[in-house]
């Protein structure tokens, strides 16, 4: 049986078709008297489909034919999709994107529950902890699942969500921080290059690669690892009730969706479709409809994007080169 939603949908489309079929054979066949039937008529056809597409949008826009949200967090987790001057990798995770679709499904009055899908190894530690919040602030059930990994920043966006689903063979866990540096110093003295120090604060460059560390820096940058490492903690054992010191005994290893079900690490083990059932009867209803939620991005952002992923495929080498110069921490 066709529902009042889906009968308005179709009637609207099949509105739209109508009006910009009509539109197109006015300005494309009849009036022009020097232009050919055929390329009229193609003309037309175009504008119809043209059309089309608008009403169908329209249409969904006025009967919504979802009731969940889906919101997907895949690859390394970043601010902005990017990780520097050169091109990151096209499947990396902006946060800030993120963070809009789960604010704009917050908002759409359609959407009674957020489906966060995590497959991500992690990422930096402050945008992972903004996606957390805005999962966090979704006023409705939020469940977040993995079919591959779930780690440390992965695992942080999770402890803001009501529960967390895996399948036996996901990896999960790594509730951990780390920072590195690279020490070419010693290739520099080789090269010839030396440094020197214009700085004002003790620990202004502390972690730069043209020097060895002091003990007194790395004790500091130690304690900012150790500082964020135990934030980590606090947000697991409060988002997820697990005991601080049974987080900690974990020591960043990373568990297989059965173990990490058994040390409830993980709520639930099942499939997509198994979910699907779960929300329903949440929600008590038969069925939920998803809608995937992507990135409100303007067309000329869609041709940046596309022209990244070129510029990946020529730059990833040097790209590769360039990381790490510097002390940088993740989860």
């Amino acid at each position: 049986m066709v529902s009042s939603e889906g009968l308005g949908r179709l009637l609207i489309v099949v509105l739209g078709a109508a009006v910009f079929a009509a539109l197109g054979i006015a300005l494309f066949v009849v009036a022009p008297a020097n232009m050919t039937d055929l390329v009229g008529i193609v003309l037309a056809l175009a504008l119809v489909l043209v059309g089309l597409r608008i009403a169908g949008n329209i249409a969904s826009s006025l009967f919504p034919g979802y009731d969940v949200a889906e919101v997907a967090v895949e690859g390394p987790i970043t601010r902005d999709g990017g990780g520097g001057r050169f091109p990151s990798s096209p499947g990396s995770t902006p946060a800030d994107d993120i963070v809009d679709q789960i604010d704009r499904a917050d908002e759409d009055e359609t959407v009674d529950a957020l489906l966060l899908k995590l497959n991500t190894p992690g990422g930096e530690v402050v945008p992972s902890d903004d996606i957390r919040l805005a999962a966090e602030r979704f006023d409705g059930p939020t469940v977040a699942y993995t079919t591959d990994v779930c780690a440390s920043g992965g695992y942080w966006i999770a402890s803001g969500c009501d529960e967390l689903w895996a399948r036996d063979g996901s990896i999960v866990g790594s509730i951990g921080v780390i920072g590195s540096r690279v020490n070419a110093s010693d290739l520099a003295e080789k090269v010839g290059l030396s440094y020197e120090r214009f700085a004002a604060g003790e620990f202004k460059d502390a972690g730069t690669p043209l020097k060895d560390l002091e003990e007194n820096e790395r004790e500091y940058l130690q304690g900012l690892i150790d500082d964020y490492y135990e934030t980590f903690v606090e947000r697991v054992s409060d988002g997820r009730n697990l005991d601080s010191e049974f987080v900690r005994d974990t020591e960043a290893r990373i568990y297989l969706g059965e173990e990490a079900y058994e040390m409830d690490l993980v709520d639930h083990l099942g499939t997509r479709r198994e979910i699907e059932t779960e929300l329903a009867d949440r929600l008590d209803r038969d069925e939920v409809s998803i809608e995937e939620f992507e990135p409100d991005r303007p067309l000329m952002a869609r041709v940046g994007t596309g022209a990244q992923q070129i510029a990946y495929a020529f730059g990833a080498g040097i790209s590769g080169l360039a990381e790490d110069r510097e002390f940088r921490l993740r989860t």
